[in-house]
């Protein structure tokens, strides 16, 4: 039974877009909250001041002849009578005016603070607005910046409007693009020159050596020289073709096209089945659709040079080799699961670098170049996935390639 998997397949919890702390979301917060607190400044104020005035103006201008007699409506006195004397009406009146005021003053904080919060309201949805408006231009930048990263870099921002901060800004990245175009543009021709260079002397060496080896004059000792340097020849053009892969894997891929990594594996399968049939290491497969978009040629690469690492740095006659592809959310996933030498958990990040292999810093044999897995992880992430590698209990590799979906 393969190990179980040491990755979490849940996809990780992302907050709800309406609560990121974007800038427009705290300009927003900004500008509503400094609305809310002078408005409940300019409330206290007002009711502070309405009630000192209802204080100060509520002084009698009369004044009832002592001996004299008030005849009152009624709820005007409830513990008196019709007729009361002047003391008693002017405590009653008293606690009637007093009771006048509170709730006018009652009724004026009601409504106020209707009318603030209403306002309020109104204040978020204009601060909303008008954060939007202000932030537009750095939403074209943010865009632009998303569109040209690693892809077209010949497009510009070439934002108009005055002269502010946010021109400024748009006016140094499009000066950053231009160096970064000119640096791609130098990046693809020295890559298009050294392929040719590079491939075309070893062409000729390997023509001369195949024209050499079919000569049935030549001795046992030139054929086996001959046999040597075309083996060598051959592990040239494959670093070559490592460096040049590595080279252009780099960037992001431009083009892309629906291709099923179920298909991807079964074609590094069949490439490397007669290689793990000469080795007796047991070759099995779980492969379920996973559609992916991307390029064809650069993913069959990664599975192919996975399972050819897989197969060489394996046990002779009692090991196997695993692959297999599936969908999980929001991404494809292919893992090629293998056994082999313990190897520690240390080492394992070594594997990736170019020319670096367990325990020594240079190729040293002919199982490959020392490229495979540097190659496999720029073709990853170029197409955005990431690749991770476990070291297995007992031996060997779990290698788990995941591509967005």
């Amino acid at each position: 039974m393969p190990p179980k998997p040491t990755w979490d397949p849940r996809p990780p919890m992302r907050p709800l877009p309406w609560l990121r702390p974007t800038i427009r979301f705290r300009l927003t917060v900004l500008y509503g909250g400094m609305f809310l607190m002078a408005g409940v400044i300019l409330v206290s104020l007002i009711y502070l001041l309405v009630a000192q005035s209802l204080k100060t103006g509520t002084a009698l201008p009369f004044r009832l002849v002592p001996g004299s007699r008030v005849q009152t409506t009624q709820g005007f006195c409830p513990s008196a009578g019709p007729q009361i004397d002047p003391d008693e009406f002017y405590s009653c009146l008293q606690a009637f005016m007093t009771k006048q005021r509170n709730e006018a003053l009652d009724s004026l904080l009601r409504r106020a603070l209707i009318a603030l919060m209403g306002l309020t309201v109104a204040a978020f949805a204009f601060g909303y607005v008008m954060a939007g408006r202000v932030l537009q231009p750095l939403g074209r930048i943010t865009r632009m910046a998303r569109s040209v990263a690693g892809s077209d870099l010949h497009r510009r921002i070439e934002l108009d409007g005055p002269d502010d901060e946010l021109k400024e800004l748009a006016d140094t990245f499009d000066d950053m693009l231009d160096r970064l175009d000119r640096s791609f543009d130098s990046q693809r021709r020295f890559v298009a020159n050294a392929s040719h260079e590079l491939r075309t002397p070893l062409a000729i060496n390997r023509t001369l050596l195949e024209v050499q080896l079919s000569d049935p004059e030549a001795s046992a000792d030139l054929q086996q020289l001959g046999r040597t340097l075309l083996a060598t020849n051959e592990r040239s053009e494959q670093l070559v073709e490592g460096l040049l892969l590595l080279a252009r894997s780099d960037n992001e891929v431009v083009e892309r096209k629906a291709v099923n990594l179920a298909e991807v594996a079964s074609q590094a399968l069949e490439q490397t089945r007669s290689e793990a049939e000469a080795k007796r290491v047991e070759v099995r497969s779980t492969l379920k659709e996973a559609v992916v978009q991307g390029n064809g040629v650069l993913l069959e690469r990664i599975a192919l040079n996975l399972m050819q690492n897989a197969v060489r740095y394996n046990v002779p006659e009692a090991g196997w080799v695993e692959i297999s592809t599936g969908v999980q959310p929001g991404e494809a996933v292919l893992v090629v699961s293998n056994t082999g030498p313990v190897i520690a958990a240390y080492e394992v990040e070594n594997l990736f670098e170019p020319f670096r292999r367990l325990r020594t810093e240079r190729t040293g044999s002919d199982k490959g170049v020392g490229l495979g897995l540097s190659i496999v992880r720029s073709v990853v992430r170029a197409h955005g996935g990431s690749i991770t590698a476990h070291p297995r209990e007992g031996g060997g590799l779990v290698m788990r390639v995941s591509i967005p979906v």
